[in-house]
């Protein structure tokens, strides 16, 4: 018997061996190369994710700014796009192919606007007659699909001319068109150019130079200081609007307002100085109001409760605010008396910070009863004052009354010098602050109107430092 008859591998030819080791060997390195490419994602998102929890439980030197958890998010969430973009390896076996089940992705799909304007753009066949011979097919319906498209920004320049006419008889007199008023005589820049590097810097938080090198990419060199020069003329002939914005909100009935750090430029000493931002809104879609939601941001030095009695020289009404001591000075002015309308999100914030470090069931039993409160809140927002205020009187006393009763059980157990002491003492001694809302329709139960307002501004000079020139 020959050695090797029985056996196929030895049998067969050498080209088919040759082949199958080759498609083999070429389905080894298409495998390696993909394990390569999932350990790097894989490394990628540990490293976000190792970040992510530095910036959460890390120390406090160490944790991130509002901004920079934002942008790791970001990270984040481009890796895990991408990751879910590429090819997964499979095993492919000669009689079938495993095929790897994702979730679908989130998509917006659906959800654009319908206010966009859409540009139609319709894909006709090669050819629309019958393969039979029949003749020209008849259009029986579509299938439409919606892409979001940017056009980038286009940098464009405005030539005005003004014609000169003279007469060719007498020779006296010439006519020309006035010159159209610009915001800026004799300058560059149009009242849109301004606008978009107002709303870039202060509602977008680019700051000039950052500008400067988006401009000069579209051709245009724009110097910072050019730019400063023209945010500066801008100020002066904007601050009428600020100050009328500022009249008309103290006319309303009720505001909210609130404050934040932010460093301000201080030539001379080689670094910045603290000032505050006193942000001063008005929103009243919680009760449907009539009057707009508006919002004026004002500087101080200081935080002392002067500023605030400074803004508020003329309104009278309910301010609604945090605890904050320097607010407290309103409520005793001799001629223009106000009453203040604590937060119940600051109340619920002192013991979440128990819970979240405890486990306290003390805490998370205060929580539960605020939740309540929230909860007939979310019912009646959007009716009217007096509706509001009779759902408040019938529900929501009830609960605030058996809270009061909970809060001082609770304080008699508890050391005052405890941590859960201190915050449940933070809610009692502002009991009455806190129950405003109960006997007044129009009155929220927090003041996170405001705090939405000013957290972009609080949140921009704590990460990047930027100081403001006053």
């Amino acid at each position: 018997m020959e050695v090797g008859r029985d056996n196929p591998v030895l049998s067969a030819s050498p080209e088919p061996v040759r082949a199958s080791v080759e498609g083999q060997r070429e389905t080894v390195e298409e495998l390696r190369a993909q394990v390569a490419l999932l350990r790097e994602q894989n490394r990628r998102l540990e490293h976000l994710l190792r970040e992510l929890r530095r910036a959460l439980y890390g120390g406090r030197s160490e944790k991130l700014s509002a901004d920079e958890r934002q942008l790791a998010f970001e990270d984040l969430e481009g890796a895990v796009s991408e990751a879910e973009e590429s090819p997964v390896p499979t095993l492919e076996s000669p009689s079938r192919k495993v095929a790897a089940k994702l979730p679908p992705p989130s998509r917006n799909l659906g959800n654009l606007p319908k206010s966009l304007p859409r540009v139609e753009r319709v894909i006709e066949p090669d050819t629309t007659k019958c393969p039979c011979g029949c003749g020209e097919m008849v259009r029986i319906g579509e299938e439409r699909t919606e892409r979001l498209d940017i056009v980038p920004a286009k940098l464009r320049v405005l030539v005005t001319i003004r014609p000169k006419y003279a007469c060719r008889v007498c020779e006296q007199g010439v006519i020309q068109a006035p010159a159209p008023a610009h915001l800026i005589e004799g300058g560059l820049p149009t009242e849109g150019t301004i606008a978009q590097v107002l709303v870039s810097k202060y509602a977008d938080h680019c700051p000039l130079y950052r500008q400067s090198q988006i401009y000069a990419r579209c051709g245009v060199e724009l110097h910072r200081s050019t730019l400063a020069d023209w945010v500066g003329k801008a100020s002066f002939h904007l601050r009428p609007v600020a100050d009328r914005l500022t009249e008309h909100l103290r006319q309303s009935t009720k505001l909210f307002m609130d404050e934040t750090r932010a460093p301000v430029l201080d030539p001379g000493r080689g670094r910045t100085k603290t000032g505050y931002l006193w942000a001063l809104a008005r929103d009243d879609r919680g009760w449907s109001g009539p009057d707009p939601p508006g919002v004026v941001y004002l500087y101080a030095p200081g935080r002392g409760g002067q500023h605030a009695e400074r803004f508020l020289r003329g309104f009278t009404g309910i301010l609604q605010v945090d605890a904050y001591a320097g607010y407290h000075r309103l409520s005793t002015r001799a001629n223009e008396p106000l009453t203040l309308a604590l937060c119940w999100a600051h109340a619920r914030r002192k013991l979440r910070e128990v819970f979240d470090r405890d486990h306290s069931p003390v805490a998370a039993e205060g929580l539960r009863r605020i939740a309540e409160l929230y909860a007939i809140e979310a019912e009646i927002r959007g009716s009217s004052p007096e509706q509001r205020l009779a759902e408040r009187q019938a529900r929501t006393a009830p609960l605030l009354e058996a809270f009061a009763v909970w809060l001082r059980q609770q304080r008699s157990r508890v050391s005052a010098k405890s941590r859960l002491g201190q915050k449940l003492g933070y809610i009692d001694r502002h009991f009455d602050g806190l129950g405003v809302f109960l006997h007044d329709g129009r009155v929220e139960m927090d003041s996170n109107s405001v705090e939405n307002a000013i957290r972009p501004l609080a949140a921009y000079s704590g990460a990047f430092r930027s100081p403001i020139p006053v």
